[in-house]
């Protein structure tokens, strides 16, 4: 967006002044090893330190040393990598979300949303805007009601919409600028609002930090309305973001840098327990992150290599997800065509990127409202029913020009934990073993550990002959009597939450702080995710993303 910025603001010319102090991190650092919540013992110190990033795909290292017990207390356990997987003889879905029929679902209608004052300064053709450039979409539960900060104008004011349904959006009439809904005013680039429901300090619920003069300016509000100013952050990048991460119960800016390895866009990691205390870094101290790699495809017609534009993250059940905007080129006949891919976490900071599809795609027919530059939101999903709402941003584009003409907002949908599913028609078995063969159709999970009492799954039996079944297993593979596969309740639903039972035992209240194992035996069916809650009625108590009706606070607690 820096072409059309404000003159005062020279994003490249800081960034060249900089870069060479990207390649030496210096960040804060956890004082001893430290231990997740799924088993995964980090690194000492943490974050790691990099001296580089790797121009080829690199495994994270939970999925080459994982634990010997995965404790499973926290969230659904979705099928994203092998991570919980000892043996299968299933195939792995990636899925990907589609896109509501009727996008764009917020387009600039409004006298500031049309305004471009860069345009107008220089006689050129206006671009509306009314989208998320990251901002933030989040259901507050208090108010009941989901809620969506903008950028209104191009380059100009953070806007302010409300919505019962996450579908129709709604400007309301504020006191900020007067007969608008504009809640921040002036010039604005990147920015990420995020609602804090467990903040003590009521004054700072909603917090805000947005792009200017390479800095990012810190913004704090009781109703997401009225802002107070909090200070400013050390040097970054115009699109860097940021994001809670509550497995660590930290903070952790995005930040975008320049110029390493050649590379001209990728990602600096700086963590905090306190969004506005402990950011003024220094352009030496935030740690190298992410970028784009080989594992991206270029476009055929560009034939560059893919950079990392933007990098938005949330906690989603038992995962930090994490959205990547790829920049894969661009020319002056058509606005960027960047689009958003997913990658998936465990750690909090090292990244598995399976699916290299775009997620979110551009349009590639001219005249779509998403036919140039999709970017994520922050808080990346929301969770409504058994459907994730995943918001971005889409350029109309001026076919034979660079200009993004009118920018608006758009919404896919994707069922519930569904970002990968481990089908029953596939033959790929694992080389680890804990039986003599693999069982046609089954899936064996490496030891857990769990403290509740009934079993759920999140699956979709495809025909009415299909059934999924789940035995359980003692450590060293053996079944455990009252939870044989002959005794366990055929499952035959297509849900999002369907208990598993044993004609021989209540509940799993008799494995309950073992070490087991669960063996998964699937026809004509596919398993998404699964979890044992401590209550009948499936509460996962993983974390909710940007929330959603029913939901309250940051984790699903029934």
């Amino acid at each position: 967006m820096s072409r059309f910025s404000s003159p005062r603001v020279d994003r490249r010319v800081f960034l060249k002044a900089t870069a060479g102090a990207a390649i030496l991190p210096f960040a804060p650092r956890t004082a001893a090893a430290e231990t997740l919540y799924n088993g995964i013992r980090l690194a000492h110190p943490w974050p790691p330190v990099r001296r580089s990033l790797s121009l080829d795909p690199v495994p994270p290292p939970y999925l080459i040393d994982r634990p010997d017990v995965v404790p499973i207390d926290v969230g659904r356990q979705l099928f994203v990598d092998d991570f919980l997987i000892e043996e299968t003889s299933l195939a792995r879905t990636f899925h990907r979300p589609e896109y509501h029929a009727g996008n764009p679902i917020l387009w600039p209608s409004t006298a500031w949303e049309k305004h471009d004052d860069y345009a107008l300064r220089t006689k050129t053709r206006s671009n509306p805007a009314a989208m998320p450039f990251s901002d933030g979409i989040f259901y507050d539960a208090d108010d009941r009601l989901f809620k969506m900060w903008y950028m209104g104008g191009y380059s100009q004011n953070t806007c302010y919409a409300t919505s019962p349904d996450g579908i129709e959006w709604t400007r309301p009439t504020l006191d900020v600028v007067r007969g608008t809904n504009i809640v921040l005013a002036g010039f604005r680039d990147s920015s990420t609002v995020w609602l804090d429901p467990i903040d003590s300090d009521r004054s700072r619920r909603y917090k805000m930090a947005h792009w200017y003069d390479h800095h990012m300016e810190l913004f704090a509000s009781a109703d997401g309305i009225h802002w107070r100013a909090m200070g400013r952050t050390g040097p970054t990048g115009d699109r860097t973001t940021f994001f809670y991460n509550p497995f660590r119960r930290v903070w952790v800016y995005s930040i975008r840098s320049d110029f390493v390895d050649d590379r001209t866009r990728y990602r600096l990691y700086w963590e905090t327990p306190d969004l506005f205390s402990n950011v003024q870094w220094r352009p030496t101290e935030p740690t190298l992150w992410a970028g784009a790699d080989r594992g991206d495809p270029q476009r055929p017609e560009y034939k560059i290599f893919p950079e990392l534009y933007n990098l938005d993250c949330v906690a989603y059940e038992s995962l930090l997800l994490g959205l990547f905007t790829i920049w894969r080129g661009e020319q002056p006949t058509r606005e960027k065509p960047n689009d958003v891919c997913v990658g998936f976490s465990r750690d909090g900071f090292h990244w598995d990127r399976p699916d290299r599809r775009a997620f979110l795609p551009v349009s590639e027919h001219v005249g779509d409202w998403n036919w140039a530059n999709v970017q994520s939101a922050g808080g990346c999903c929301l969770i409504v029913g058994d459907r994730l709402l995943f918001y971005v941003s889409g350029r109309r584009g001026v076919p034979g020009t660079g200009d993004p003409g009118v920018c608006s907002t758009g919404v896919a949908t994707l069922r519930r934990d569904g970002f990968a599913s481990m089908d029953s028609d596939g033959q790929r078995p694992r080389i680890q073993r804990v039986s003599p063969s693999i069982a046609t159709a089954t899936l064996t999970t490496r030891p857990v550990r769990f403290s509740g009492r009934y079993l759920f799954v999140n699956t979709d039996v495809d025909t009415p002959a299909g059934s999924m079944r789940v035995e359980v297993l003692d450590r060293d593979g053996r079944p455990i009597g009252p939870y044989s596969i002959d005794a366990c309740n055929r499952v035959r639903t297509d849900s999002t939450r369907a208990r598993v039972t044993w004609t021989s035992a209540a509940d799993l209240g008799a494995v309950s702080g073992e070490i087991v194992r669960f063996r998964f035996h699937l026809s004509s069916a596919r398993l998404y995710a699964f979890w044992v809650s401590a209550s009948p009625t499936g509460a996962s108590h993983g974390f909710a993303a940007g929330g959603g009706p029913g939901l309250r606070g940051i984790a699903d607690a029934g």
